[in-house]
């Protein structure tokens, strides 16, 4: 059993747990496993085979057994027993409006209620007016919400890309398969997305087909034939595999990947050029021909326009400028030189300075910053002053190899602008991100005041998460971006993009505006632990997304440069006020 397979069953019996309702540490306890079991090097089954599994990071006794158990049966008795506890179609319960997994379980354990057509039915012979917590008027309630149907949850891309990447290994392994790649809503790097899009070619799609409706994360395969797989997976999460022949990858990739908003604008900029583009091929008005297209690449240019990056297919411009070829020449994760926000022991972090700087020097980076939270950050492990003045001496005493770490910290921006610490403490610092991490209600004009007089600081060398959104949980902070972005522009101050993907904030509308504004951008993980600091990839996506290219993002740069920016910056503002 290969190591993707192995990972998949894993990736798989978390989600269980998760429908289960199972303490949050047990999920994270099977992803991680999953992750270490698909990253290694070995052959997880020789090693369990051997009796030496348990050398896989993450890998425990209880893990350990539980694969070796797997691969003895070709199950898990946990995940099997959940399978048969929980159906496919109880998710679509739970999506529907007003209820959740709570009140979904409760109907499915008391009535045995398990799909959309029994809960009608049950709700036709008024069978939930006798179970505790509905009635009547509960009853009237789930008939109009069946009638408006799910309320087709959006779900947060970092949550996508593990069950995208975990299908993406195990199917890449089998022999029919040609090529298959990622699509969709996912493959633009979109915040959250609805459901995920694959794209296939292979020698034998019948059988593609049959191995790829068999991987244990899909729960319900809804249709299965040569054109490809719909299935929905055990956590609720749409999957649509399309077969294609290799001569019309690229019209599948192209169709499948561009937002409905791209794809209607490019349609109607063909047909002023005589051509229409459809899934299936670029129709030649002038000849009747239809260009079968085995790239992309080979789309875009039938009509004229230089290839448009998956990220850049939200029609704001993207066309016009592929036709002018004057698309911008995106950043790239590779560009990225050193990490500028990040967390330790000291405060809410897991890992010691010593271990995130080796996570760090491990992905190239030349420097980075720790950034712990500052005295008044309110959520606990919060960093007092004399604490900072100790942690920049270790800081300095440091000598790890191939990687600078700069003493910083992430202080709080007070309601009035100030900042939390005093200026001689903050003159120890390396690097200071200000923040705001209290007094939210504040209204626009005192919340754009509030960040504009912490970025006329001239110790201040960037802003934090400036809006302070959550994605889907918590709506930005009222801003006038535009105020802001001149702000940075005129002070020097840089404006971040932060990684986390619940945050992914400034956002790529925001972003961009600030970018033409003249403000420079840093791209920062905000990671709390090693294993965090990948995150930077959803900031550097955002920044994509937001037409960014290297030259507008401070941390492409040595770090020498930007302590000569930032002196310079010092000694400005010194001599403005």
């Amino acid at each position: 059993m290969k190591n993707a397979e192995i990972a998949l069953h894993f990736d798989e019996l978390g989600d269980l747990y998760e429908l289960d309702g199972a303490i949050v540490h047990r999920v994270v306890a099977y992803r991680n496993a999953a992750k270490a079991i698909r990253e290694s090097t070995a052959s997880v089954e020789e090693m369990s085979r051997a009796g030496t599994v348990t050398q896989v990071p993450g890998i425990g006794k209880t893990i350990a057994e539980k694969i070796a158990t797997l691969l003895e049966t070709g199950s898990i008795p946990s995940a099997e027993k959940l399978k048969a506890k929980y159906p496919p179609g109880l998710i679509e319960i739970t999506r529907l409006p007003g209820f959740g997994p709570k009140r979904a379980r409760k109907l499915f354990d008391e009535l045995g209620i398990q799909s959309l057509d029994d809960l009608k039915a049950a709700v036709e012979q008024e069978r939930l007016r006798d179970v505790a917590g509905f009635g009547p008027k509960a009853e009237e309630n789930i008939k109009q919400a069946l009638a408006a149907g799910p309320k087709g949850e959006r779900i947060l891309l970092s949550k996508t890309i593990q069950v995208a990447d975990s299908l993406l290994s195990a199917i890449r392994e089998h022999p029919s398969v040609e090529r298959i790649e990622l699509a969709g809503s996912a493959r633009r790097w979109a915040e959250t997305v609805k459901d995920i899009d694959f794209i296939a070619t292979a020698t034998d799609a019948e059988a593609l087909a049959d191995a790829f409706a068999a991987l244990p994360l899909l729960g319900e395969i809804q249709s299965r034939g040569i054109a490809g797989v719909k299935a929905v997976t055990h956590n609720g999460l749409s999957i649509d595999l399309r077969i294609v022949p290799p001569e019309n990858f690229g019209n599948l990739m192209q169709h499948f990947t561009g937002s409905g908003k791209h794809n209607e604008a490019l349609r109607t900029e063909a047909v002023k050029r005589g051509f229409h583009v459809s899934e299936y091929g670029v129709l030649d008005d002038s000849t009747g021909i239809t260009h079968a297209c085995a790239t992309e690449e080979e789309v875009y240019e039938l009509l004229g326009m230089q290839y448009i990056p998956p990220e850049l297919r939200e029609n704001r411009g993207e066309l016009r400028a592929a036709r002018e070829g004057t698309l911008p020449e995106l950043i790239t994760l590779g560009d990225i030189r050193g990490d500028l926000h990040m967390h330790s022991v000291a405060s809410d972090g897991r890992h010691t300075i010593e271990q995130m700087a080796a996570a760090a020097r491990d992905r190239g980076y030349e420097y980075i910053a720790i950034t712990d939270h500052s005295a008044t950050h309110g959520f606990g492990n919060d960093v007092q002053a004399d604490q900072l003045r100790r942690q920049v001496e270790h800081i300095r005493s440091l000598e790890i190899d191939g990687i600078r770490v700069l003493a910083g910290s992430e202080v709080n921006i007070l309601p009035d602008g100030s900042l939390d610490y005093d200026d001689e403490v903050l003159a120890e610092l390396d690097w200071i991100v200000g923040s705001l991490h209290t007094s939210f209600r504040l209204t626009e004009k005192e919340q754009t005041e509030r960040i504009i007089r912490a970025m006329e600081h001239p110790l201040v060398d960037a802003i934090g998460h400036p809006t302070g959104r959550l994605i889907e949980r918590r709506d930005p902070y009222p801003l006038d971006i535009d105020a802001i972005a001149e702000t940075a522009a005129r002070t020097g101050t840089f404006l971040e993009i932060n990684g986390n993907p619940d945050r992914r904030d400034l956002n790529e509308i925001n972003a961009r505006r600030a970018v033409e504004l003249g403000a420079t951008l840093v791209i920062d993980s905000d990671a709390h632990w090693a294993g965090t600091l990948p995150n930077i990839q959803f900031g550097v996506a955002t920044a994509r997304r937001a037409w960014v290219t290297a030259e507008n993002v401070a941390n492409t740069r040595p770090w020498p440069e930007l302590k000569r920016k930032s002196a310079e910056r010092q000694s400005a503002q010194a001599r403005s006020s």
